[in-house]
């Protein structure tokens, strides 16, 4: 047997297409940090608050002068963030002794505790046009990146980087953030009783205990509404069993579909959209987003993405107009299963249209009336080439050109290598292909290979802009750079 060199062992590219790596690295950094809840269990915030609750007035007020000086440089809400975090450690223990403003906010600088939100990683990015294009030159166009940001625990978490692309063509990322806004919860969501019915269905979940909580909420139902109703039926029902996971279920699935607004002076550089509900507990995943213009010429942006629990993943949809109201549902429906959802960016033949991957290995496409219910996929391709024999996913929404649509995919092969590949899909048709490239667009090199997970390149979707094509990926799942694409190239190759 005979080994080869690591040069014989690299994915050829597919030849004729000039591929352009900017110098661009775009990082994690362990000095950018959010605050979060710091609440061990009922046993040890019961303990706390009784220890609080014996200092004296005047220690209280010096340790809470201490920590101010050690952290109020570093974030603009810490007493709104202490007294929330304190509020949240007194219901959970049921503690309501008449506790003056200033104890309140040092236990709850005691339930906080910082979090690095990108110190692991930062990476699967995608890209769109910036919702204000205020102050852009003529010919240049300033852009809006997504990433996904990972911290201690593996923890994912909606992170965003603006810059512009000007009118020679070249991308220039603003200055990274210094400090991060977080995301929270609005709590006046109300949910519709049918639907709601529908997706417990989707996910087997049905028969006397979710009729028996529906039935005890109204038509239009709260989260509140439905937490009480639920954590009711929990106090009666049995520690296990499948009673108890449905009505956990139940109640997840209202903590899923939320919608959070953010303070208008927060630069979108500085926002943090963190997991906020329970299916999100351990992630949100590879955001593809979609900037997508309706038939009357409203622009909605969308992403799709993976919430992930720690055992399942749950399909969901981001949507805003501005980027100050954010509003995140489930997807539904048998088109709308497993990783890797990508929105085309307009209707096409007045339904909407995503690109899916439902059984982890082949790529679907599925239309729909609504936006948040999908059924019926139909195949639209299999692995066929060695670079992606284990698996093909798309690689974030479609890109319309007058020749079609051009889909990135990424592949899975030997030694779970991941390489970005181009298809070139009918206007009218998606499900028609016109062109399928033979090797991958981009195939890790150098540098590239090394990281978190290695030998991975990956995007969640690019941009065109002019006579280029700007596609930023990510690196072993560790940082993300951008390479550039002429347009006319690729697609006289698809359609060779």
């Amino acid at each position: 047997m005979t080994l080869k060199s690591e040069e014989d062992l690299e994915i050829p590219t597919e030849p004729g297409i000039p591929l352009k790596r900017l110098p661009i690295s775009v990082t994690g950094d362990s000095r950018r940090v959010i605050t979060r809840p710091f609440l061990m269990n009922a046993h040890r915030v019961s303990t706390l608050l009784e220890r609080l609750d014996g200092l004296d007035e005047s220690a209280v007020e010096e340790e809470l002068r201490e920590v101010y000086a050690s952290y109020e440089q570093r974030h603009d809400d810490l007493p709104e963030r202490f007294l929330e975090h304190f509020q949240t450690g007194a219901r959970l223990v049921k503690f309501d002794k008449p506790w003056s403003g200033k104890r309140q906010l040092l236990g709850g600088a005691y339930m906080t505790m910082e979090y690095a939100i990108d110190a692991a990683a930062l990476f699967n990015p995608s890209i769109v046009a910036h919702p204000d294009q205020t102050g852009a030159a003529p010919g240049a166009v300033r852009i809006l990146m997504s990433l996904r940001a990972t911290g201690e625990g593996h923890v994912s978490s909606l992170v965003f980087r603006t810059g512009t692309i000007d009118g020679g063509g070249e991308l220039t990322l603003d200055p990274p953030p210094r400090r991060f806004y977080t995301a929270r919860i609005a709590p006046d969501r109300q949910y519709n009783k049918s639907l709601y019915r529908q997706k417990l269905a989707e996910m087997v979940i049905a028969g006397e205990v979710v009729d028996q909580v529906l039935s005890e909420v109204p038509d239009l139902f709260t989260l509140p509404q439905i937490a009480e109703v639920v954590t009711r039926h929990l106090f009666e029902a049995a520690p296990a069993g499948e009673r108890d996971l449905a009505l956990r279920t139940i109640l997840s699935i209202a903590q899923s579909n939320y919608h959070v607004d953010i303070d208008v002076k927060a630069p979108l550089s500085e926002l943090v959209i963190f997991p906020l509900s329970t299916d999100e507990s351990h992630g949100i995943e590879d955001v593809r987003l979609t900037r997508f213009v309706a038939d009357d010429g409203k622009v909605t942006y969308y992403g799709t993405y993976t919430a992930y629990n720690g055992a399942r993943v749950l399909p969901m949809l981001m949507s805003t107009t501005n980027f100050r109201r954010f509003e995140f549902h489930s997807l539904n429906g048998s088109g709308a299963a497993n990783k890797g959802m990508a929105l085309f960016p307009r209707k096409i033949g007045g339904r909407f249209v995503m690109c899916t991957r439902i059984d982890g290995e082949n790529l679907f496409i599925s239309t729909s009336d609504a936006v948040h219910f999908w059924n019926d996929p139909q195949l639209l391709v299999k692995p066929k080439f060695p670079w992606e024999l284990m698996q093909i996913g798309n690689c974030g929404a479609p890109i319309e050109t007058p020749e079609g649509w051009i889909l990135l995919t990424h592949g899975v092969g030997p030694v779970r290598t991941y390489a970005i590949g181009a298809m070139l899909l009918d206007l009218q048709d998606p499900l028609k292909i016109r062109g399928h490239l033979r090797e991958p667009l981009i195939v890790p090199e150098g540098e590239e290979r090394e990281g978190y997970v290695p030998n991975v390149v990956y995007t969640c979707g690019a941009m065109l802009h002019g006579k280029n094509l700007y596609i930023p990926y990510a690196k072993a799942d560790h940082s993300a750079s951008v390479a550039v694409v002429p347009v006319a190239a690729l697609l006289k190759r698809l359609l060779s």
